[in-house]
């Protein structure tokens, strides 16, 4: 029992700073890394301008199978350096097909971290709830407890209920942890093929 309200007196604690963003400027962002909402074209591509290849990289169905490996964060990022350079070397027309999938994959790791961000964001208003949950549940529990007749079974069961929710409450704090690094593994990906890619364009 002691064990059980230790740590439920700890998710509390931990929880009270769930409230607080670190940010006021996005109130749900969970993570102790600011929010970035989008990857800036120039802090990442030095090369010539894409805007007049637009979407165009989704009408080549060779740049569209490569810029889904490079963006796959399964692929290892050396492979996916060698299979770009490897693509534009074979090219015909380095410059133009550089640009593709450079397009491409601006396009569709911007769209992986935005995903992430707003699963990060959709976790934290979980958390809230979450916290409002332990806290009457806490309450109720405390009071029966107080009561002149306490109903033990009542006890039991609110007990093993906020346990269950702290557990669940932590598990989640630890999930959000690991993805906040998420975002800027995305960034470091893009920038390195961003990189590669350009030195192929040369």
């Amino acid at each position: 029992m002691k064990n059980r309200m230790a740590m439920i007196a700890a998710v509390i604690m931990l929880a009270h700073g769930v409230a607080q963003a670190a940010d006021p400027r996005y109130p749900d962002w969970p993570c102790i890394q600011a929010k970035v909402p989008e990857i800036s074209l120039p802090a990442v591509w030095a090369g010539p301008p894409i805007d007049d290849v637009a979407n165009a990289w989704k009408e080549d169905a060779e740049v569209v199978a490569l810029v889904e490996q490079l963006a796959s964060r399964r692929v290892p990022i050396e492979q996916a350096r060698k299979a770009a350079a490897d693509f534009l070397a074979r090219s015909n027309d380095k410059v133009k097909f550089g640009k593709l999938v450079f397009a491409g994959l601006f396009d569709s790791l911007n769209a992986q971290r935005s995903a992430v961000l707003n699963g990060l964001e959709r976790v934290m208003r979980k958390q809230r709830d979450a916290v409002e949950k332990i806290r009457t549940d806490t309450a109720a529990l405390q009071a029966i407890q107080g009561a002149a007749s306490p109903d033990q079974a009542r006890i039991d069961e609110l007990n093993n209920q906020v346990l269950w929710e702290a557990r669940i409450f932590d598990d989640r704090r630890r999930v959000v942890a690991f993805v906040c690094e998420v975002p800027t593994i995305i960034d470091q990906r893009l920038f390195a093929l961003s990189r590669t890619i350009q030195q192929e364009m040369e």
